[in-house]
């Protein structure tokens, strides 16, 4: 009786209800002073960004597998050249509107489900392209492989935002990058030893068998890092968003905590992320480099094959070094955007937490972003500049291959640093912020292949380049302005968020 006494009247004159508050609030801070960004593991992360990169592989190499073939299958089909090139520029402008959408789905679902819906289409389309043989079948299945695979680098983004703290993203980025910039060089080297040895029909049954073995694995392997979903990674995921390898190895589990749930995907919130004044000039300036990207691969084939009298599958050797470049550059140049990250922490004496990541509205993101990239905005246009007069003089094969790495490693840090910056500038909505650089940068791609073709007609490579160039160089004042000035908006963005909050 006494110990219960004591137990209701305390000595200090707290009522017991009082005491049990006070003691789960103190829990509840021990524990959020104690929690980290993600719950995964770093072997768990690398094991996620390398299927990742795996599955961002496909979206420029299915764009470049199919450019050796464009001739074949225009004779094959029986329809001109214009028409087939007609399903290139299709292809892009459905890169840029899908990724929206499925960004938009796994927001709510989670990443691994779009993943495997995404990859499932791609190889059904895939099929259906190695057996059709009429026009309007390979424009739309076309349409369908590219919606397939045009999501992987925007979920990319998402995932990478969901495991990685600010200061460490730059490296993750670059590994996811891998697959995306090999690609380019790999696609039209195995799509001309194809389309030259046994038909181009078997570009596609090699896309389908490919695209089958991954979806295999990301069923199989790939783990859910979708926050609304799993938290940091210590939730357990169910049902679609548990892999196999989960289900085998723990069992399944029946908690609906966090359960995803499915709306109605939409772009409105991805186009009203584009038109942000933080982001849009810095999407617009990732997508002038994107389409200076796609207008060099897309008509390096042609112009050595016109100036240098090579065959296709020569052709198709000499994106090996741009390939390289990017294989190269997406290790080093993460690490340098990484670099830079901590270098101005350090400048401003900001401290790193490297435990539950940083409070980026007390950085200056911008400087540390746009630290490197004027050196990359520099090479590449110049490089660019010279590898259409080489081109245009037809000066030895040697040096243009030499100015396509320069150009495939500067580039590659743009894209690195631009992404990076833009998830970063949303944290809370990556799926649709890595969407808006897809929308951005193919719908300009699609612009820029359409015309170059009758532009080199008219004025010749080496002017046709130079105004790229020129327009490459006119992101340094853009970009510049970001870096003075989007710290403040940042900020004030913030600002009104909050107000809006509390007033609704």
């Amino acid at each position: 009786m006494d110990e219960r006494k004591s137990i209701t009247k305390p000595d200090d004159g707290v009522e017991p209800d009082t005491k049990i508050v006070e003691t789960k609030e103190k829990i509840q801070q021990e524990k959020s002073q104690d929690a980290t960004y993600s719950a995964f593991s770093k072997q768990q992360k690398v094991a996620i960004v390398c299927l990742i990169s795996l599955a961002g592989f496909f979206s420029p190499f299915t764009a470049f597998v199919y450019f050796p073939a464009l001739r074949s299958i225009s004779s094959d089909l029986n329809v001109s050249l214009e028409l087939i090139n007609i399903t290139v520029t299709v292809y892009l402008i459905v890169q840029a509107i899908v990724p929206s959408v499925l960004g938009d789905l796994a927001k709510y679902l989670g990443r691994r489900p779009v993943y495997l819906l995404a990859f499932a289409i791609y190889t059904v389309a895939s099929i259906g392209l190695a057996l059709q043989r009429s026009y309007a079948a390979l424009l739309i299945l076309r349409m369908l492989q590219s919606a397939g695979s045009s999501a992987t680098i925007a979920l990319a983004y998402a995932v990478i935002s969901d495991i990685a703290r600010p200061h460490e993203k730059g490296i993750y980025v670059g590994v996811s990058h891998i697959g995306f910039n090999t690609a380019p060089a790999l696609g039209p080297i195995i799509g001309g030893l194809l389309a030259d040895k046994v038909g181009w029909p078997w570009i596609f049954v090699f896309l389908a068998a490919f695209g089958g073995f991954v979806l295999l694995l990301l069923f199989v392997f790939l783990y859910e890092t979708a926050r609304n979903v799993v938290g940091d990674g210590s939730i357990p995921a169910t049902g679609l968003n548990r892999s196999l390898y989960q289900t085998l190895r723990y069992g399944r589990k029946t908690s609906h905590e966090n359960r995803a749930r499915f709306v109605i995907p939409s772009i409105i919130s991805c186009l009203k992320l584009i038109f942000h004044k933080n982001v849009f000039p810095v999407l617009l300036s990732n997508a002038i480099f994107y389409m200076m990207f796609a207008v060099v691969q897309a008509t390096l084939a042609p112009l050595v094959q016109q100036h240098y009298d090579l065959s296709s599958f020569q052709a198709g050797l000499c994106y090996l070094g741009y390939g390289v470049a990017g294989a190269i550059a997406s290790v080093t140049v993460g690490k340098i955007t990484d670099h830079d990250y901590k270098a101005v922490a350090r400048n401003h004496n900001f401290q790193i937490d490297k435990k539950k990541g940083d409070d980026l509205l007390k950085f200056p993101l911008e400087k540390a972003r746009l630290r490197s990239i004027w050196f990359y905005i520099v090479f590449s246009s110049t490089a660019l500049l010279g590898y259409g007069w080489v081109i245009h003089k037809d000066v030895h094969l040697a040096a243009a291959i030499v100015l396509q790495f320069i150009v495939g490693f500067a580039v590659t840090g743009i894209f690195n640093v631009c992404n990076t910056y833009i998830v970063d500038v949303f944290p809370e909505d990556s799926a649709s912020a890595s969407a808006s650089v897809s929308i951005t940068r193919c719908l300009l791609a699609a612009g820029g292949v359409s015309i170059v073709e009758p532009l080199m007609s008219a004025i010749g490579a080496g002017w046709t380049f130079t105004l790229i160039a020129v327009l490459c160089y006119t992101t340094i004042p853009i970009l510049f302005y970001v870096r003075q000035k989007g710290w403040t908006w940042r900020v004030q963005r913030h600002e009104r968020k909050s107000s809006n909050t509390a007033m609704s």
